[in-house]
């Protein structure tokens, strides 16, 4: 697997990951969240390819006091081979370098596989409750 950041060329090929991967939610248009984040720090939307097919994705930033990793996919044919370990490590190293001191991320509260994917490199549960509110309504 290759790591680039994202071109405009790998917009289908990423929202199909994505679905594959099962993060799609009515709520959240993955075209918009795409267009929004070129918009932020395209060079940390990062994608994973094998022979120039796009098969893996994070969407990293940094607000000068917190790291965030969004939409770590990995496609389900390609998962197990340590590419989702390899992005990771990639996030985090490009976070270090922008001097960011921790990284947070999101994971659904059932999704125990993935939460044990992120214990396994280290990633701890914070003693805070994640809250939001929609400004911007996708639908």
């Amino acid at each position: 697997m290759q790591i680039r950041p994202y071109l405009a060329a790998d917009e289908a090929a990423i929202i199909d990951l994505w679905q594959a991967c099962g993060l799609t939610r009515p709520w959240n248009d993955p075209k918009k969240d795409i267009a929004r984040k070129l918009t932020e720090q395209p060079e940390l939307f990062l994608v994973g390819d094998v022979d120039g097919r796009p098969m893996a994705s994070a969407m990293v930033g940094f607000d000068g006091h917190r790291g965030w990793v969004y939409y770590l996919a990995v496609h389900p044919d390609h998962q197990r081979r340590a590419h989702g370990r390899r992005l990771m490590a990639h996030a985090e190293q490009l976070l270090i370098e922008r001097g960011c001191p921790k990284i947070n991320l999101m994971v659904r509260t059932g999704n125990s596989k993935v939460i044990d994917f992120y214990r396994s490199l280290g990633y701890a549960q914070d003693e805070a409750v994640s809250l939001g509110k929609r400004l911007i309504p996708d639908l």
